[in-house]
């Protein structure tokens, strides 16, 4: 095995640890663009086209994950994002 097939095993290995979980966001017919696009900046970090992709492809889709990694990180991102009235959950 070569240091490059060994250097992107390892990185495959710590990608699927890192998106154990992911946290879904739903469409509904309340809350705003406007809204759903600060709440995912404020909550998950995205930058403004990141967030505005996300809100785009619930719109359309009907939902979207927003944000992949550990359990331990998503969850008071997701609480955020129901306090904020947006339909999510992690799965």
């Amino acid at each position: 095995m070569s240091y490059k097939e060994k250097y992107l095993e390892e990185v495959e290995v710590i990608e699927k640890v890192d998106k154990e979980h992911e946290i879904v966001v739903y469409n509904d017919d309340y809350n705003t663009f406007d809204h759903v696009i600060e709440t995912l900046i404020k909550t998950c970090d995205h930058s403004p086209l990141q967030a505005e992709q996300c809100t785009l492809l619930i719109h359309y889709k009907g939902k979207c994950g927003v944000k992949s990694g550990n359990f331990d990180d998503l969850k008071p991102r997701c609480i955020k994002i129901l306090e904020a009235g947006i339909n999510a959950e992690i799965i």
